[in-house]
């Protein structure tokens, strides 16, 4: 047998534990020595300790783990029931990770506030161009919320394509952005001179003219869950050199290798100038 030291010590808890689980009857001493008083424990004890252990971790209270412990569960019954509350808590700790992110977002925004602008905002004239597209609509706009749906869009987009056998135009792909009654209506698009709207739509995707426009544009660098800042500068230049938007947001995908910090996008708002 093992002293309470040395039990604690193999099963990777404090003997305080030890005592305190066996005031609750959750693990008593296989001895104890009626001079001394000091507990004694067996190898086979661990066993035991271990299934306590672990679902106290999971966040069950000692009244729970006594009543699945002495409830002669099957040790399949009981690892079912720890690995469905450990997909609970994951689920929980990406919850929590993702409103990390967003809170860490807004710091940066407000980080932003007041300093000297990341790029340099220049007008440009955007040609007529002929797309292919593809789009849905995500609840707001949260960048988070849009990646997941605006990067399979893309990917969909060249996979009808190349299943009908339809080659994209030269030039960087784009998406858009666009308010709507229930959320926010994102377009994932490809350049497409030559292709016909009816070739686009046997294809199951839509063929769209995007008009030539005006547009107050700044390069971002980096993934786009960081491109708020550079959108409000936009949103100050404008309200500053009297424009007003005119039209869905692009985004223009200049580099994205595998994303993250070595993207590069050029975002581009239309604008035509504020009526006096």
């Amino acid at each position: 047998m093992f002293s309470i030291g040395d039990f604690a010590r193999l099963g990777q808890v404090s003997v305080r534990s030890l005592r305190h689980y066996d005031a609750l009857g959750l693990l008593v001493p296989a001895h104890v020595d009626p001079a001394s008083g000091y507990r004694y424990y067996r190898a086979a004890q661990l066993a035991r300790l271990n299934r306590i252990v672990a679902l106290l971790e999971l966040g069950f209270t000692l009244r729970q783990v006594a009543v699945m412990i002495d409830g002669e569960l099957e040790p399949a019954e009981l690892e079912g029931m720890l690995r469905l509350r450990r997909a609970e808590l994951e689920a929980k700790v990406a919850a929590d990770l993702e409103r990390i992110n967003r809170v860490e977002a807004r710091i940066r925004l407000i980080h932003r506030e007041g300093a000297t602008p990341s790029g340099e905002i220049r007008v440009k004239r955007l040609p007529a161009l002929r797309v292919v597209r593809l789009g849905a609509t995500v609840g707001g706009w949260e960048p988070r919320e849009i990646g997941e749906v605006i990067v399979p869009l893309f990917e969909q987009v060249y996979q009808r394509l190349e299943r009908a056998g339809l080659q994209p135009g030269r030039g960087p792909m784009l998406a858009c952005y666009q308010p709507e009654p229930d959320g926010v209506g994102v377009h994932a698009a490809v350049p497409a001179p030559g292709i016909a709207a009816t070739q686009a739509a046997a294809a199951g995707l839509e063929a769209a003219d995007l008009p030539e426009v005006d547009a107050a544009t700044l390069v971002h660098r980096g993934p786009m869950e960081h491109a708020g800042a550079a959108w409000q500068e936009i949103a100050h230049w404008l309200e500053a050199h009297g424009r007003r938007f005119a039209g869905p947001a692009r985004e223009v995908y200049l580099e994205c290798p595998g994303g993250g910090d070595r993207q590069v996008t050029e975002l581009q708002q239309p604008i035509v100038k504020q009526p006096r």
